[in-house]
C-alpha cells in the first residue's frame, strides 16, 4: 500500500463522522423536491414562542407598571434637574465645570483639550442637543455604576451567583437593543427616561465584569495582611478589598461611559426629545448626510472628552500614578469658587451667557451639495460597483450557484456538464486533501463547495443543525455542542429560520471581507509606522461615530438592499480585525526575528514562517470581535431594507410587540453566543 493510499484510509477514518453527516445531507438534498420541508422548517413544527413571551410580558406589565411608572418619574425628576443645570445655567458654567474637572484629573493638558472640545460644540450649534445627551449620560452613569458594582462583588463573592449573572451578561451585551426597548416601553412609557433605562442596561456589563476582575486580582498578601491586623470584614472590606480592586473597577467605569453613550442614537428612537441622537436620526431620515454627519461628529467629540476624562481619573489610581490637581477637601471650595464667577461673568457679560449666533459655523448644505453632486457624476461606476458584488458575491452566497447563476446576472446557465465538473473539482480537492493527511481540509472543501452551491438559505436545515453540533462537540465537548445545537433548534421552532439564515448570509460575506480587508490593512498598519498612525484615527473614527451615520453615505451613493447594509457592517465591523492584526504583527518576540533572520529566512519566510503563526492568536481574536461587530450592526442595516433577523426586530419595535422582538433578539444573540464560543474554542486550542 503506497503512502497515499495509507493516509487517505486513516483520514477516511479521523473523518466518519463528518462523512456520515455529508452523506445524509447528500441523501436529503436528492429528495428536496419531493419534499420541500427538507430545506423549509414545517411550520407545523414550530412551537408559538412570540406568543408565550407576549403572555409573560403582558402580566409583568399588568403587575409591575405602577412600581415601573414611579420608578420611571423618579428617574425623569432627576434627569430633568440635571438638563435644567446644564442648560439652564450660561454656557460658561458648564464648560468652567468640565474643565476644571479635566484638570483635577489630568492636569493642564486635559483640561486645554476639553476646553476646546467643548468650543467645538458651541461653534458646531449643537450645544443644546449634546447637553441634553450628557444629562443622560451623567444620570444613567451612577445607576450603572451602582448596579454593576453590586452584581459585579456578589458575583465575586458567589460562585452560584456568578454560574447566573455571567450567562446574564452575555445576553445582555448580545440582544440588540432593539429588542428590549419594547418591554421598557412597554413598563415605563414613552419618554427620555426610556431611552435613560436601555443605556442602563446596555451600560452595566463592562462594570460588572471589571469589577469581578478587580476583586480577584486583588493579591493574597494584602488580604493576610488585613486578617492579622485585627480587620472585621467591613474594615477588611474597606480599607483592603476595595482600595485593591478600585483601579481596575475605574476602568470599568470608563468603560460603562463610553457604552452609555453609545446607546443615545437607539434612544432616541423612543425617547422623543431634542438630544443629539435625535438629532443624528432626524438628519439620516431625511438623508441629509452633512447635518447627519456633523451632529455625529458632536457625539464623537463627547466620546473623547468622556474617555479622556474618566481614563485620567483611573490612571490616578494605578501605583506610582502621579496625582494632578488638588486635594478633594481643596478642589471642592476652588470649583465652587469658580463656578459663581463664571455665573457672576456672564450675567455682566451677554456673549457668555448666550453664545454669538455669528460664531456658529455649519457646512452641512456644502457637504450635502458635493454629495449630491458625487451622485450625480458617478452614478453609472456606483450601479455597476453594486450590481457587481450583487450578483457574483452576494446571490451567490444566499442563493447558492444552483439559483444564482442565470442569464440575467451571470449571463451564462449551469449546464449539467458544468455542474458535473464544479463537484469532480471539489471532490479532487477533497481527496487530494484526505491523501496528505490533511482530513480537515478535505471536509472543508466539501462543505464550502455545498455552501457555496445550495446558498445560506437552500441548505437542509438537518445539515446546518448536525454540522454545527459536531463542530462544536470536537472544538469544545458536550457543553459546546449542546450550545450550538440549542441554538439551531430554538431557531427552529422558533419559526425563525429563513430569517437566521438571511442573516448569517449578510454577516458572512461581511465578515470575510472584514479579515480579507482588515488583515490585509492590518499587516501594512503593522510594516509602516507612517501607515499605522494614519488608519489609527480612522478606526477611531469608525469606532465612536454612531452607527447610524454609517449607513448614510452608503445609502446616498447605493440606495436600500444588501450592498447599502454591506457596506455599513464593514465599515463598522472592519476595525478590530485591523487593530489586532497589527497588534499582534508588532508582538512577536525581537528574539524570534532576529532568529528567522540568523537561519537565512527572506522578508516573505519570516513572514509566513515566524510572524504569522505567533500573531494568530491576536488575529483569532480579532476575527472573534469581527463576527460580533457585525452582528451587532445588522439590525442597525435593517433600516436601509435588509431583511432577516435584524428586520424583525425593527419591525416588532415599531409594532411595540414584545414578544416578536425578544423571540428574534434571543435568536440574534444565540448566533452571538455561539460563533463567540466556538472562535474562542479555536483561541483556546491555537495557545
Amino acid at each position: 500500500m503506497t503512502g497515499f493510499a495509507r493516509r487517505f484510509r486513516a483520514s477516511c477514518r479521523s473523518a466518519r463522522p463528518w462523512l456520515a453527516v455529508l452523506g445524509l445531507s447528500a441523501l436529503l438534498l436528492a429528495q428536496r423536491a419531493a419534499f420541500p420541508q427538507i430545506v423549509g422548517y414545517p411550520d407545523a413544527w414550530t412551537l408559538p414562542v412570540a406568543e408565550a413571551i407576549n403572555r409573560v410580558m403582558d402580566g409583568l406589565v399588568a403587575q409591575f407598571q405602577g412600581v415601573a411608572r414611579a420608578v420611571s418619574g423618579g428617574l425623569n425628576l432627576a434627569f430633568s434637574g440635571v438638563r435644567a443645570l446644564l442648560i439652564g445655567s450660561p454656557w460658561a458654567v458648564p464648560v468652567c465645570l468640565f474643565c476644571l474637572i479635566a484638570w483635577q484629573g489630568g492636569g493642564r493638558r486635559l483640561a486645554l483639550l476639553t476646553g476646546a472640545l467643548l468650543l467645538y460644540i458651541l461653534a458646531s450649534g449643537y450645544w443644546e442637543p449634546a447637553m441634553n445627551t450628557l444629562a443622560l449620560v451623567l444620570v444613567a452613569l451612577p445607576l450603572s455604576i451602582l448596579i454593576g458594582f453590586g452584581l459585579g462583588y456578589l458575583g465575586f463573592r458567589s460562585a452560584h451567583a456568578r454560574r447566573v449573572i455571567l450567562p446574564m451578561l452575555d445576553l445582555m451585551q448580545t440582544i440588540p437593543a432593539f429588542a428590549y426597548l419594547i418591554p421598557i416601553l412597554l413598563l415605563f412609557g414613552f419618554g427620555p427616561v426610556v431611552g435613560l433605562i436601555a443605556s442602563v442596561v446596555f451600560a452595566v456589563p463592562p462594570m460588572v465584569r471589571n469589577t469581578i476582575l478587580g476583586f480577584e486580582r486583588i493579591p493574597p498578601a494584602v488580604l493576610e495582611s488585613a486578617r492579622m491586623s485585627g480587620c472585621s470584614r467591613p474594615q477588611q472590606f474597606a480599607w483592603a478589598e476595595l482600595p485593591s480592586a478600585l483601579p481596575q473597577m475605574l476602568v470599568g467605569v470608563n468603560q460603562t461611559t463610553m457604552a452609555a453613550l453609545s446607546m443615545v442614537i437607539i434612544a432616541a428612537i423612543i425617547g422623543g426629545f431634542e438630544d443629539i441622537g435625535w438629532a443624528v436620526l432626524s438628519a439620516m431620515r431625511k438623508a441629509q448626510f452633512g447635518q447627519s454627519l456633523l451632529s455625529g461628529a458632536v457625539i464623537v467629540v463627547l466620546a473623547i472628552l468622556l474617555d479622556r476624562v474618566t481614563a485620567a481619573y483611573a490612571a490616578r489610581q494605578l501605583p506610582g500614578a502621579s496625582h494632578a490637581g488638588l486635594p478633594l477637601r481643596r478642589f471642592a471650595p476652588v470649583l465652587a469658587a469658580a463656578l459663581i464667577a463664571a455665573f457672576l461673568a456672564a450675567q455682566a457679560l451677554p456673549a457668555l451667557r448666550d453664545w454669538p449666533a455669528g460664531l456658529i459655523h455649519s457646512p452641512a448644505q456644502a457637504i450635502n451639495a458635493a454629495t449630491t453632486g458625487f451622485v450625480l457624476a458617478h452614478g453609472e461606476l456606483m450601479a455597476a460597483l453594486k450590481n457587481g458584488v450583487q450578483f457574483f458575491l452576494l446571490l451567490p452566497v444566499k442563493l447558492g450557484f444552483e439559483r444564482a447563476v442565470v442569464p440575467f446576472t451571470w449571463g451564462i446557465t449551469l449546464t449539467p456538464g458544468m455542474k458535473a465538473a464544479y463537484w469532480a473539482l471539489a471532490g479532487l480537492g477533497c481527496v487530494l486533501a484526505f491523501g496528505r493527511g490533511r482530513w480537515k481540509g478535505g471536509i472543508a472543501v466539501l462543505v464550502v463547495a455545498g455552501f457555496l452551491y445550495f446558498g445560506a438559505t437552500g441548505l437542509p436545515w438537518a445539515t446546518v443543525l448536525l454540522l454545527t453540533t459536531l463542530l462544536a462537540f470536537q472544538l469544545g465537548g458536550i457543553r459546546l455542542a449542546l450550545l450550538a445545537g440549542g441554538a439551531v433548534v430554538y431557531l427552529l421552532v422558533a419559526g425563525l429560520w429563513q430569517q437566521a439564515m438571511i442573516s448569517v448570509y449578510l454577516c458572512s460575506v461581511a465578515v470575510f471581507l472584514c479579515i480579507l480587508l482588515g488583515g490585509l490593512i492590518g499587516i501594512w498598519a503593522a510594516a509602516s509606522d507612517t501607515v499605522s498612525a494614519i488608519i489609527r484615527p480612522i478606526n477611531d473614527m469608525l469606532q465612536t461615530l454612531p452607527q447610524f451615520v454609517l449607513l448614510i453615505p452608503a445609502l446616498m451613493l447605493f440606495q436600500v438592499g444588501d450592498f447599502t447594509a454591506l457596506l455599513a457592517i464593514v465599515a463598522y465591523a472592519i476595525v478590530p480585525m485591523i487593530r489586532y492584526t497589527e497588534h499582534g504583527l508588532r508582538s512577536v518576540p525581537a528574539t524570534l526575528i532576529d532568529a528567522g533572520r540568523a537561519c537565512g529566512c527572506s522578508a516573505w519566510q519570516l513572514f509566513w514562517q515566524v510572524r504569522l503563526p505567533q500573531s494568530l492568536p491576536q488575529i483569532l481574536i480579532g476575527i472573534n470581535q469581527t463576527v460580533l461587530y457585525g452582528l451587532g450592526m445588522l439590525v442597525i442595516a435593517a433600516l436601509v431594507g435588509t431583511t432577516g433577523l435584524g428586520q424583525a426586530i425593527y419591525v416588532a419595535l415599531g409594532e411595540a410587540n414584545a414578544g416578536a422582538g425578544l423571540a428574534a433578539g434571543l435568536g440574534m444573540a444565540l448566533i452571538a453566543m455561539t460563533a463567540d464560543r466556538l472562535l474562542q474554542a479555536v483561541i483556546r486550542g491555537r495557545a
